[in-house]
């Protein structure tokens, strides 16, 4: 008997973001495959496909937004449930990667939750996983499992080259990012400078911006960073430029977590423009800020679930910038 060679790429979505997966499968052109969930009376999760996926590749795309403990447990149970159906091969897709900034352990007794999560996908099932814009890249490297890091890099140099004239710094908030911020400024021909910054231990999401390194003086600013969470950071780094000379300064960032008072600072801030994607669900109230921009990762992420399905490179799509 004679094994048919056809293929099966098959895309799922959990619940945190279905927007954005239905333009994925849209750009695949394909359909999304159907999935019943639900929940126990005590909160406990349900999901079961409604077709078979057999011998398929197949892609659960959720990304950790608000609650994140819940969207990621769903999409464990979504891997779990593909590995016990006889699924061929398993791919993780996060566009925004939960537990991402506990990394390393800044102070003794802390976790690595960032390793733990590689972890848990791999013990549910997943034999990749796909993420866009790792807080930072050493990430790729907690797992045993091959680990593709997107980016929105070239989204946002698409979009930035014609909104920008004159004088240009990319200003990473802090030390940490200057690597992010140099990659900009060597396509767009621009300077480069750092926020000193202080952050309390003691209390989350508290920061303090000291100096500027680098020339800002009579320069227009680009704030570029990996997420906006509280927008703490990225107001008072734009705070910081305006006072050492700048002209003036927009933010960028890939994920708009926008934790409460986010959308009340940044309606209060000097920013010209905010730009972000949507690898998280944008609330109805960060929508009303006039200069807020939200461009789409699904083109970003299609590219990237085509090249797999297909055996191609991931690197390609990006020219290598999302190492």
């Amino acid at each position: 008997m004679q094994r048919p060679g056809v293929r099966r790429l098959m895309v799922f979505s959990g619940s945190a973001n279905e927007e954005l997966a239905a333009e994925v499968a849209k750009l695949l052109d394909i359909e999304l495959g159907g999935v019943e969930r639900s929940k126990f009376a005590n909160g406990e999760i349900y999901v079961r496909y409604t077709e078979s996926v057999r011998g398929a590749d197949c892609f659960v795309i959720q990304s950790h937004s608000d609650p994140v403990n819940f969207h990621i447990m769903e999409q464990l149970i979504m891997v779990d449930a593909l590995k016990r159906a006889s699924a061929k091969r398993i791919t993780a897709v996060v566009p925004f990667y939960g537990y991402a900034r506990q990394d390393k352990k800044a102070q003794p007794r802390e976790p690595i939750s960032a390793k733990m999560m590689g972890d848990l996908f791999l013990a549910a099932g997943a034999d990749r996983i796909a993420a866009v814009d790792l807080h930072t890249g050493q990430i790729q490297g907690f797992t045993d499992a091959p680990f593709d890091s997107l980016t929105a890099m070239p989204l946002f140099e698409e979009y930035l080259v014609d909104k920008l004239d004159g004088p240009i710094t990319f200003v990473s908030p802090d030390s940490g990012g200057v690597k992010r911020a140099t990659r900009f400024a060597s396509h767009i021909d621009a300077e480069v400078a750092f926020v000193y910054k202080r952050r309390r231990s003691d209390v989350r999401n508290e920061v303090n911006a000291e100096w500027v390194v680098g020339d800002v003086e009579g320069r227009h600013c680009v704030i570029v960073d990996d997420m906006i969470d509280t927008a703490g950071t990225a107001v008072a780094s734009a705070e910081l430029v305006l006072k050492r000379g700048a002209l003036s300064v927009m933010v960028l960032a890939t994920h708009g977590i926008l934790s409460p008072p986010a959308v009340e600072r940044l309606a209060g801030a000097p920013f010209s423009e905010i730009i972000i994607t949507n690898t998280l669900p944008v609330t109805a109230e960060a929508l009303t800020l006039p200069n807020l921009t939200v461009l789409s990762i699904a083109p970003v992420v299609a590219g990237t679930i085509e090249a797999i399905f297909n055996d191609l490179s991931v690197s390609e799509l990006f020219k290598g910038e999302n190492t």
